[in-house]
């Protein structure tokens, strides 16, 4: 059995001790935390009113608001979880593993990068993701959602249908509540992609069963500031942040990732439970 906290650890552990958040917001869509970079993820509704984390969060160190990622709250986890990108998702910490530039890896989104991939092949996305219709039309889709739309299968049918894909493309918002670990472990025989502006950038995700990396970057902090502050609901690709797709041949040789894909064994039939897509 794996240590379901392993990943977590790491994101917190890789924090700077001495970094400080300078601003915080809790948006309707999007929770954003400044700290020198600009973290954002979804905010999941989780119950505020109990919750012990209060404002304000400025001049709390930022690794003590990122750990809030570890909570089963998921309005504490959302915080921690736009604390953690806050970190690693600057273009200038991105770009300290990438062998070319940034913009070598900004892309138009995995579904439509992907769509030639995944032609004719079995697919299963986690999360109702916005703009399915095209991959629809080329493989055997399966949309695995909380709140199923028309056409969804339930969350918990994922202990049953990841492990018969090809590709799995999953919601970074899985990171948030912790539901991960399990869909990695059920998809271990397929072509992984973690995407959405909720996922933290680090190279060693490729050892984790992670095959594409297709998360963002802010780019312009004002702009992506002020399009969550507006209450923006799809993600700010197109308002301060960079759509980025990354393989672990992009990555720096000896950037804490051992060369194959590390397979996750299935253990177990816990149902996971997906988020709402980003």
């Amino acid at each position: 059995m794996t240590n379901s906290w392993a990943i977590y650890d790491r994101l917190l552990e890789e924090i700077p001790s001495d970094a400080v958040v300078r601003a915080c917001l809790v948006g309707r869509s999007w929770t954003v935390v400044d700290s020198g970079g600009l973290g954002i993820a979804m905010t999941c509704r989780g119950n505020p009113r109990r919750s012990t984390l209060h404002p304000p969060h400025s001049g709390r160190r930022l690794g003590e608001l990122a750990a809030y990622l570890r909570s089963w709250d998921l309005y504490e986890a959302s915080l921690g979880m736009a604390a953690v990108n806050s970190y690693h998702n600057t273009p200038e910490q991105v770009a300290n593993w990438l062998k070319g530039p940034l913009d070598a890896v900004h892309g138009a989104g995995a579904l439509t990068d992907m769509l030639e991939h995944v032609s004719g092949k079995k697919v299963a996305v986690i999360g109702h993701f916005p703009d399915l219709e095209a991959a629809a039309s080329r493989c055997e889709l399966t949309v695995l959602e909380r709140n199923p739309q028309d056409g969804d299968l339930p969350d918990f049918a994922a202990e049953y249908v990841l492990p018969e894909q090809d590709y799995v493309f999953i919601t970074g918002v899985a990171v948030t509540n912790k539901t991960l670990p399990r869909l990695l472990e059920l998809s271990a025989q397929a072509t992984v992609v973690l995407m959405g502006p909720s996922v933290p950038l680090a190279p060693w995700w490729f050892d984790q069963g992670v095959d594409v990396l297709a998360g963002m970057v802010v780019v312009d902090r004002d702009e992506a500031w002020r399009y969550c502050q507006e209450g923006g609901l799809k993600g700010p690709f197109s308002d301060g942040g960079w759509r980025v797709q990354i393989t672990r041949e992009d990555i720096v040789p000896g950037s804490g990732v051992r060369s194959g894909k590390t397979a996750q064994p299935v253990a177990g039939p816990v149902a996971p439970a997906p988020g709402t897509a980003d």
